[in-house]
């Protein structure tokens, strides 16, 4: 006799996210991040309760193809993504696997390459002879050309330089404030999230620890700890300089340096 049990990976979650948000999801590892993600796009079916993303449960069948052009998932080593030889192909690839015309295929190829910032000496050669941000660009712009609403990266920063880590976090940045994407990101690089997410769902043993602004959420440092999570140091700094009227909420220099000019 064979005996299965089962962990549940996700336990009471309970979350809405909105239109045009810039999220982070932090936890140590196994806090059920990654897990929670696939679920927004089908990937992972709640074996409970439902996910819903607009007005699609994802529980139901077919649903995918919908679900597909609503939630982006990238994930986080882009060669796990990229399987044609040419970048032009590797864009087209889910456009036409969704019976899109030719005409509008190679619309959508063009829309997405140029948003992603890819140039046309790019899209005949095979993705894995560009360097790492660049792949990291193609497999974006191949989410992009399906238009969802909502895209979704894991660890978009892993394996790059600094120099390149505010590249491809700039490009979300753009994304999410000019192209009105919602961007879901999963890292563990939290002077990056304090940079760019306005928002941080915090997950401990697959439920939600905490939820709230960047700046509230990176101040209960006594919280995060429990996830053996640290907040940045700019963060640190703002908690030490409370007592001097400094507020225990900032998230980058610029807000630092403004509460000391309104004290002057």
């Amino acid at each position: 006799m064979t005996c299965i049990f089962t962990i549940p990976a996700l336990k009471g979650i309970n979350l809405r996210i909105y239109e045009k948000e810039f999220i982070a999801l932090i936890g140590q590892n196994g806090a059920g991040k990654t897990t929670f993600a696939k679920t927004l796009n089908g990937l992972l079916k709640p074996s409970q309760g439902y996910v819903k993303v607009g007005n699609i449960d994802t529980r139901e069948k077919g649903v995918i193809k919908r679900l597909v052009q609503q939630v982006g998932y990238v994930f986080q080593n882009p060669d796990h993504q990229l399987f044609n030889n040419e970048v032009r192909k590797e864009i087209a690839y889910a456009p036409k696997n969704i019976g899109l015309s030719q005409v509008e295929i190679d619309d959508r190829v063009g829309n997405a390459a140029a948003v992603a910032g890819l140039r046309e000496e790019h899209m005949n050669l095979h993705p894995f002879f560009l360097p790492k941000g660049l792949r990291q660009r193609v497999s974006i712009a191949s989410i992009l050309a399906l238009r969802p609403k909502v895209i979704i990266v894991d660890e978009p920063t892993t394996g790059q330089d600094f120099k390149q880590s505010i590249e491809v976090m700039d490009f979300l940045k753009q994304l999410n404030e000019e192209e009105g994407h919602t961007i879901i990101i999963i890292s563990h690089e939290m002077d990056i999230i304090a940079r760019y997410a306005k928002r941080l769902v915090v997950l401990s043993q697959g439920s939600i620890l905490m939820d709230g602004s960047t700046g509230e959420v990176f101040s209960k440092a006594d919280i995060l700890n429990q996830t053996f999570v640290k907040p940045p140091e700019i963060s640190q700094l703002s908690q030490g300089l409370s007592r001097y009227g400094i507020s225990e909420q900032i998230t980058d220099m610029d807000m630092l340096w403004q509460q000391f000019a309104a004290r002057l």
